[in-house]
Parts: C-alpha cells; structure tokens; sequence
C-alpha cells in the first residue's frame, strides 16, 4: 500500500479514468450527504485562513497499464465523493460557460482537466465510470450535447441540487473551495494487499455501506475482475434490476435476513447480516470461483421469489392476492419460511393448491392471534424453524403444516374458532391497524368477482360516533344508550363499509337504511340484512357481530384434522420417559425436600398452560419449548440450573452462580440452590426469566 496525500483537482487532471467495479454498490448519496460537502466547500473557498479542506480517501487498484500507456483505476474506497464531485464539476461547467470566474475554471477546461479525456473514444472518453446501474445515467449526462436520459434516481436528484446552488450565486467560492479540497491518495497491489480487509478497515467515512453492499463486496471483490464482471453481469445485476434501483436499497438487506434465516435456522441480528452471511459463505467450500458461482446463483434464485411475494411480482391471480394479503398483515418474519414454500412450488414439489392454503395458514394464524391480542415476540422463531419441522415429517405436507400449527405451545397457539370469535366481535376494530385489510376480506370472500374499487369505501358506523347522539338514536338504544354506545361503538357489529358516508352523517338508522344509495340499495356483502331491519340497538348489533364472526371463521380458516389424526399425534407426543418422582430418593413421601420441591413444582407449572414436566434419570426437567429449568434434588437442597447465558440474568441479591464451563446435569449457565419455602418467591422471579426467555426473544425486525 502507497498513500500520498495530494489536491482532488491535480489527481483527477493526471489520472486517466476511474473504474468502479462490479462489486461496488450504486451511488447512494442523498440530499443529506451532497448538502454536507456543498457547505464544506463552499465555507472553505469563502474563508481565506482555510488553507486546504480534507474530504477522505480515494483508495484503488490499477489495471495493467496499456502499451498506449493507458491506465484504469479500480476504485476500491471513494466512489461516493468522486462521483458528487464530478456532479459538482460537471453543474458548473454548465453554469460558467465562456466565462472564467477563477482562473482554470472555464467549462473547457473543467471538462477537459477532470471530468473527459477529449481525446478518446467510446468509454475511454470518461474519466469516471460507474457501475452498470448507473454508468449509461452518468455518460448521458456529460456527454456533449447533454442526454436527457438519466435514469439513476441519485444521480438526477443530486445533479439538480447543486445546479440549484450554484444559480445561487456561488461560483466564486465554490471554485476557491474545490481548489482546496485535499484527498489521500493510496494505491494498493492486488498482488501485496488484502482489498476485501482494507476496505472493511476504512469504511467509516460517507455515506454507510448497506448490509447488501458489504455482501456483493465480499462476492465479488476476492475474484479477478473477468470473473467479477461475468458474475455480476449473469447474477447480480439481474438481482438489482429484479428489485428496481429504490427497492433494492431499502429491500435487498431485508431479503438477506430472510434468506439467511431459511439456509441457516438460525435468525441473524438486523444488524450483523453481513457477518452471518460471511459465516455462511465460507461454510462452503473456500476459494473456488464455481463454489461463489452457486451461492451466488442460489440468491439469485431466491431474491426473485421475495420479489415475487413482497415487491407484487407475482404473475399468478391467486398467489398475488395471498402475498398481497400477507404484506397487508406485515407478516415479515414469515417469509424464512415462505421462501422455503415458493422454492418446493416452483420445484413441483408441493402444488399450487396445498402453497396457496398454507400461505392462508400463516395469514389466518397471524390475524387470528392479533385479533386475540397474543404477543408478537415469538413469530420469528415460529417461521424460522417451521421448514426444519416439516422436514423431519413423514405425513404429506400439508397435514404436516396443519398438525405443526394445531400442536404449538399456547403461548404461540393457533386460536380456536370460539376464541377467535369471541375477541372479533367484542374488540375495538376501528382503531385496528389493519382495519381495511380485514374489512376487504371479510367482504370479497368466497366472490368470483371481487367488488371493485373497494378501498374508495370509507367505513361507516352504523351507530354515530358522535357523543351527543340524536334524540331518535337515544330512543333506540334505550335508557342506557351511553353505555351501549362506549362499549359497542368501535366493535364488529357496528361497522361496515360504505361510500356514501358523508350522506349517512348522524342521520337515524331509518333514513341511512331508506335514502338513495342506503343499506337497501348497498350491493355490499357486509351490508347484507341491513335494509330489512327496522331498528338498531345493542341486539341487533350484537346479532349482526355473530354472523359476521361466523363468516370471518371461514376467511381465516383455522387447520383441519380429522380425529383420528388428531388421536394418533396425541398419542406420538406422550413421553417415553419410565422415570418417577420416588426416582428420585431425595424426594420421597415425608423427605424435608419433597414439601419444597412440590410448592416450587406447583408455582412452575403455573406460570402458563404450555409448561410441562419430564422427570429423567438424574434431575427433572420443566420445559416449554426445551428445557428452561431442571432440578438436580439434593438431601437439604434443590439445585436449579437455569437455561440462559448468565450475564443475562438479573439477579440483584446474587443468588445465581455461573457454571458455563463447569461440567453439571441439567443444562443452562446459572445455578440456583433453594432450600427453603420462603426462598420461593424470589427463586421463581429468576427462573421465570429463563422461561420468558425461551418464549419471548424480541424480534429485532427493521
């Protein structure tokens, strides 16, 4: 490595051209980033006493030179300034024309000095070439006369920026401060130096590096740059453009969570995705361009069936409505386990029936577990292990879908039908996040036409919000119509669609039933009924609330299992285990441990349905999932081995031990002895955090 620092202006007027490798990412500065270097020159060229400003490093490779003596530079760090630079350079040639503000700054000579070799031809004419993405959008846009095509979202926004601030009226300073602007100058041998290790070092300047960018860096920059240019011209372009140049900055990183998730089972931290990925890139096999070649084409693969369900580029009807429905839910910790699906559809392993109804599986076991207000937290790891269980399945597939869901734990149970409906007709769904995903459902299901433009309807309550209701509406609902009103106003019964809300106003249900485009005349499904009532109260409401739940049932279908199935699984998940409690001498009937160990037994077991117990030769264990606590029985005491890092656990009255590497039965890092009754209620706050541990590990979702 050779670094020099040096002026910006003399590196760019000795150096031929700049190449921007394949691997690089596009160029992504915002307003925000082009705003920051516009202000740093322009106080630098205002301010005489400001000898030089320093804005980085503009690090690279050369190719081999020509025997013309030409040179390319591949650009390993920099791109980003070197680009708004030339952005800057090029809006100011445009603005000085003829004249010279500065002496050298004529538009002639700032093309010719930074920005073009006149000289050469094709793409040797351009000092700076970027990426494909954004390549033809740069040429078109120093090319003499100027193209107007320049698709590169980036480039034309941060373009327009600067020929906004330069008609200002700065052009004085903005000379002054780009002749002052200072870079270090490092050039690397790819024979000496490691580009993948340096690149990560220095990283830290600009705009961050997405998770994305590091991952294509990391594919690509190890290979020779045939080998790059072949694999991002056959793979990894087509990536870019299977997102589109804005989803794939904001979606890319989000899909290589997901599909590091489904290759690995194991969840990567939002913000370490390129530290999974490299995990998982050199558990294959090291150093072979055939090898990168397959992971390469692997994402390929799955990226376009994420684009598919998440970006709706989904060609199928009836698919393309399930993944609309599923994005409408924000289901994102699914999609491990989706693209594990689409891969055994496109595959024929699994038919476009049985796909379809398990994607309405997981819609119906999401919605159905919001409407019950059931804690999110546990989802990602339902989905990112739900492929490695059917795996181990032998039943057809989607029996093997339905009896995974019927048999989850309750904390992440899938809610019955009565429970389901019970919550549907007594919670507040006005203020539901989802309130037109669910009324759209509820109203197009089971048509072969769905009703057109439905989300122009507004919904309606039948009953008003207003809170000084009509004299006709108090009569209807009674003497204790406040009452009725507060619990029910927000609820199922009482809310529909419509697109004559304005009309309907605070009117009394008679005139919202009767006037031109009212419930008699709704072509609406959820409307269905209303034009024959002739009045409206608690009743009606709560009748009304019952069918619709009935129907909502049917949406959001819960799995169907024969009993003799449900028998049979019953019957596998039994224990095998042959141990007892008199197993255990130490907690025989009238031993001074067995009262203690039955009130802690007693106060485990409560802390939720799912846990269990399974008594082993050498300690009990208590589990939801797995283990969370075992006990080893002593003679005065009960050893307690909490399953859970011990820096994890709070414990002010430092009652715990660590036995991470201190050979033990039972498993997990914390020791715990109890040995008396009035111990319990503290003990029982430790392992519970064991246990909401294993139930309840946040989703780190972005």
């Amino acid at each position: 490595m050779k670094a020099t620092e040096t002026k910006l202006l003399a590196f760019l007027k000795k150096s031929e051209q700049f190449k921007i490798p394949s691997y690089q990412r596009i160029y992504s500065w915002t307003e925000k980033e082009c705003r920051q270097l516009w202000d740093d020159i322009i106080r630098t060229g205002s301010n005489k006493e400001i000898a030089a400003h320093f804005m980085g490093s503009i690090m690279y490779i050369g190719e081999n030179i020509h025997v013309s003596g030409w040179q390319s530079l591949h650009v390993i760090d920099g791109q980003q300034r070197l680009t708004t630079v030339t952005l800057i350079l090029e809006a100011l040639a445009r603005a000085v024309g003829d004249k010279e503000p500065v002496d050298g700054f004529k538009a002639e000579q700032v093309r010719a000095y930074y920005l073009l070799n006149q000289h050469e031809k094709g793409e040797r004419h351009f000092k700076l070439l970027l990426t494909q993405t954004d390549k033809d959008s740069l040429r078109a846009l120093l090319s003499q006369p100027p193209k107007r095509d320049v698709p590169s979202r980036h480039i034309k926004e941060n373009f327009e920026f600067f020929k906004k601030k330069i008609d200002e009226g700065s052009i004085d300073a903005l000379c002054r401060g780009l002749e002052k602007l200072t870079i270090v100058d490092i050039t690397l041998s790819r024979d000496k130096d490691n580009p993948q290790r340096i690149f990560e070092s220095m990283n830290s300047m600009g705009r961050e590096l997405s998770q994305a960018d590091l991952i294509r860096n990391f594919i690509l920059m190890g290979l020779e740059p045939d080998d790059q240019r072949r694999l991002y011209e056959d793979y990894w372009r087509k990536i870019e453009e299977a997102f589109g140049q804005k989803a794939y900055e904001i979606d890319f990183d989000r899909f290589m969570r997901h599909y590091l998730t489904f290759r690995t089972g194991e969840i990567p931290n939002v913000r370490a995705i390129y530290e999974a990925f490299k995990k998982h890139a050199r558990s294959r096999t090291p150093g072979e361009e055939s090898s990168m070649k397959a992971l390469v084409a692997d994402i390929h693969t799955f990226a376009n069936y994420y684009c598919a369900m998440a970006l709706d580029k989904e060609n199928d009807n009836d698919l393309k409505m399930a993944f609309k429905d599923i994005r409408a839910l924000k289901v994102n910790v699914a999609f491990p386990f989706l693209l594990e699906l689409y891969d055994k559809y496109k595959n024929h392993s699994l038919s476009k029936e049985d796909f379809l109804r398990v994607v309405r599986l997981i819609e119906s076991y999401v919605f159905r577990r919001a409407i019950c207000a059931m804690p999110t937290n546990s989802l990602n790891k339902v989905f990112a292990t739900f492929g490695r269980e059917m795996r181990k399945r032998k039943e057809p597939y989607i029996q093997s879908v339905e009896t995974y869901f019927m048999y989850l734990p309750s904390y992440r149970r899938f809610p019955r039908d009565e429970e389901f409906k019970y919550a549907l007709s007594g919670r507040n769904l006005y203020n539901f996040s989802r309130s037109s995903y669910w009324l759209r459902r509820l109203e197009n299901h089971g048509r072969k036409e769905s009703v057109p433009e439905i989300g122009k309807y507004t919904i309606e309550h039948i009953m008003p919000q207003n809170e000084n209701l009509s004299p006709e509406w108090q009569n209807a609902l009674g003497a204790e119509w406040k009452v009725v009103q507060e619990k029910w106003l927000h609820t199922l019964g009482n809310l529909t669609l419509t697109r004559y809300n304005a009309e309907y106003s605070d009117k009394p249900f008679l005139k919202k039933r009767d006037i031109p485009g009212g419930f008699k005349d709704s072509p609406l499904w959820l409307n269905k009924g209303l034009g024959k009532l002739d009045n409206w109260n608690k009743d009606t409401i709560q009748d009304r609330a019952r069918r619709l739940a009935v129907r909502a049932a049917q949406v959001w279908m819960a799995p169907e299992l024969s009993e003799k199935t449900l028998a049979s699984i019953r019957d596998t998940g039994r224990s095998s285990s042959s141990y007892i409690l008199q197993s255990h001498p130490q907690l025989a009937a009238g031993s001074s441990m067995r009262s203690v160990f039955d009130a802690f037994r007693e106060e485990v077991l409560a802390l939720d349905p799912c846990v269990r117990e399974e008594i082993l030769k050498t300690y009990i264990a208590f589990k939801a999932e797995t283990n969370f606590v075992d006990v080893v029985p002593q003679k005065n005491r009960l050893m307690l081995f909490l399953n859970l890092r011990f820096p994890e656990l709070q414990d002010p009255k430092c009652r715990a031990r660590d036995v991470t590497n201190i050979g033990h039965y039972g498993n997990g890092d914390a020791e715990v002895t109890l040995s008396e009754k009035d111990e319990l209620p503290y003990v029982i706050g430790l392992v519970r955090q064991a246990f909401e541990k294993q139930i309840g590990d946040e989703v780190d979702e972005e």
